[in-house]
């Protein structure tokens, strides 16, 4: 993270958190400054040492570096979790479908798919629970990422035996859907309008309406053509895996913590900070540069709509939504249109034919 970026959050701890600012002990001799107990952290988190290994640097003791890092995890949470983890907003999804809508894709929100991360000290009595066929016990993340490696949705703690399928089962991914919380989304993909956005996954996946799996064994040129544009941008969770556990070597190495509300804070904390990171170096990249080889210079129509929630939260209405959510009808239709929208709008360009 850049310098300026790191200070602010030093800034924002010491000015709102008592245990970050720098006391004097009875002899008036100054006690830890907030840089020092920041670095200590944030070198835990970012190379995923023990916290005996800071104690050169930042001249603080074994004990002391891992109170600061469970310190410094639990206040990145509460000061900062409401708005670098949240939901979508109105303007978030505006964003997100034109974006989306730029790379073929009208109507999609993001990519969604899991990630282990190893569990060293798993206790013993967990260990088949958490265990794979590998062996080696891991808890599973769940995420929803979009171009620009922002993290949209993160369900952490389901035992490392479950497959996607079972952890989807559990997520919350859906909620606000269910709950008449989401905003609306009309859109039109092939002349044929729908209202509900959706995701981009890999083949576990089941067939709603709210995902859109490749194509096994595509035949043809549309439906390779839709099999390569759907897989390059389905990495995009993918990509932000990578990007968080390069930033991150606590989440990349086996945890040897012991407490699972620990791990699971930890992992949240990453999280945050990686949004925090991707919204500092917003600045400095443009997903235009890319986008632009899928567009080849022209431009796309906007043809969607996002406006405020309509549906209500009686059991009925809920009913009524996760019926709708797991309509395969409408999931077979859509894969269709986009096959079709993507074959009008990309296959005449020259690096797509044989």
């Amino acid at each position: 993270m850049h310098r300026p970026f790191f200070m602010r959050i030093v800034q924002r701890l010491s000015t709102e958190v008592e245990y970050f600012r720098q006391s004097q002990d009875a002899t008036g001799r100054a006690g830890l400054s907030p840089i020092q107990k920041c670095t200590a952290a944030i070198r835990q988190l970012a190379y995923g040492t023990a916290s005996d290994t800071v104690d050169e640097y930042v001249r603080i003791g074994g004990s002391t570096a891992r109170k600061c890092l469970h310190e410094f995890i639990a206040r990145i949470i509460l000061l900062f979790g409401d708005e670098y983890l949240r939901r979508p907003t109105q303007d978030d999804l505006e964003r997100l479908l034109y974006q989306n809508q730029q790379r073929g894709f009208p109507g999609m929100v993001g990519s969604i798919d899991c990630m282990h991360w190893e569990w060293k000290n798993c206790p013993t009595a967990w260990k088949g629970m958490y265990s794979r066929s590998t062996g080696k016990p891991t808890i599973v993340l769940e995420a929803v990422a979009s171009y620009d490696l922002w993290i949209w949705h993160a369900f952490f703690g389901a035992p490392g035996t479950m497959n996607d399928l079972n952890i989807l089962d559990r997520s919350n991914v859906f909620d606000d859907i269910l709950n008449g919380n989401a905003p609306e989304v009309n859109y039109f993909v092939n002349g044929r309008e729908y209202n509900l956005a959706y995701y981009l996954t890999d083949g576990i996946y089941p067939k709603w309406a709210t995902f859109i799996q490749s194509i096994r064994l595509s035949q043809g040129m549309k439906n390779s053509l839709f099999s390569k544009k759907q897989e390059v941008v389905r990495k995009d969770v993918e990509r932000a895996f990578g990007v968080l556990q390069a930033r991150f070597a606590v989440i990349k190495n086996p945890s040897r913590l012991w407490d699972k509300y620990k791990i699971a804070n930890v992992m949240r904390a990453c999280i945050i900070l990686h949004n925090m990171i991707v919204e500092d170096e917003r600045e400095t990249y443009s997903w235009r540069n890319i986008v632009s080889e899928f567009q080849d210079g022209e431009d796309v129509d906007q043809t969607y709509t996002v406006g405020a929630a309509s549906l209500g939260s009686n059991m009925s209405s809920t009913i009524t939504c996760r019926t709708h959510l797991r309509d395969k009808q409408v999931h077979d239709q859509l894969k269709k249109d986009l096959i079709e929208h993507i074959w009008t709008n990309f296959g005449h360009l020259p690096h797509n034919e044989d």
